[in-house]
């Protein structure tokens, strides 16, 4: 292997490894990675605890595992459209680039 590759392998690996060794151990009773959801509800708790939701999701996923599969499935389509659109954006750009730069044929009338 090339230095630069084992230089790259080592980066890659640092970097997978550092934020497992940075990120402290949460409290006792607490989450790693606790989300906003959460934080707001404690927040709409400690300030009117008498507060009813007024909405209710028209599909509750049967666990945790499944709404982060649905979470996934939703980024990973998000992440197709906005590449399919990028894609064709370039390819668009690149068509009317070379257009702009191939020699008219209609000013002449004819093919050289």
């Amino acid at each position: 292997m090339k230095k630069s590759n084992w230089l790259l392998a080592a980066a890659v690996l640092l970097l997978t490894v550092f934020p497992l060794w940075w990120v402290a151990e949460p409290a006792q009773g607490t989450e790693a990675f606790g989300g906003a959801d959460a934080q707001a509800q404690n927040l709409i708790q400690t300030i009117a605890p008498h507060y009813q939701a007024w909405f209710k999701p028209l599909i509750e996923p049967a666990s945790g595992e499944i709404a982060s599969l649905l979470f996934a499935l939703q980024a990973a389509l998000g992440a197709g459209v906005i590449g399919y659109w990028l894609g064709a954006s370039i390819t668009r750009e690149k068509l009317r680039q070379a257009q702009a730069d191939a020699p008219s044929t209609q000013a002449t009338g004819r093919v050289d």
